[in-house]
């Protein structure tokens, strides 16, 4: 039988940094959307990017008032063992010309689309669990 433990912040930060994948959550059109995007975690913060046009970014304000979630996991079935983190914060705008230009050399999306966009996501709840045997 497998166990739930929770993670520290810290654990968790670590962990969502070590894999390059995950959701992110928003509203779009007054409902909860959810869509796989790579990222990379920037202290308390994780970045993405994005279209202009898409319902992620224009969820993304410059100060930050819309929260939204991000989830990254990593389970094996086989063994029941792996761990989850979840992320709340609000999504940023990233306008700082220095930072936009660092985060776009850092962060090439997978998909074949105009990415013109950064987004952070502020880290200002963090919950995460490791899956792992009892005993």
């Amino acid at each position: 039988m497998a166990r739930l433990r929770p993670l520290s912040r810290e654990r968790c930060l670590d962990l969502l940094a070590s894999v390059p994948v995950g959701r992110v959550v928003f509203t779009m059109r007054a409902l909860p959307a959810i869509r796989p995007v790579n990222h990379l975690v920037d202290g308390d913060t994780i970045v993405i990017r994005s279209n202009l046009g898409s319902g992620l970014a224009s969820s993304a304000t410059a100060d930050g008032a819309v929260v939204v979630a991000y989830e990254a996991d990593v389970i094996d079935l086989e063994r029941r063992t792996g761990w989850t983190v979840v992320v709340t914060g609000a999504a940023r705008l990233v306008l700082d010309e220095e930072r936009l230009n660092r985060y776009e050399g850092q962060l090439h999306p997978w998909v074949d689309d105009t990415m013109n966009c950064v987004i952070g996501i502020d880290c200002d709840l963090v919950t995460g669990y490791e899956l792992g045997r009892a005993g």
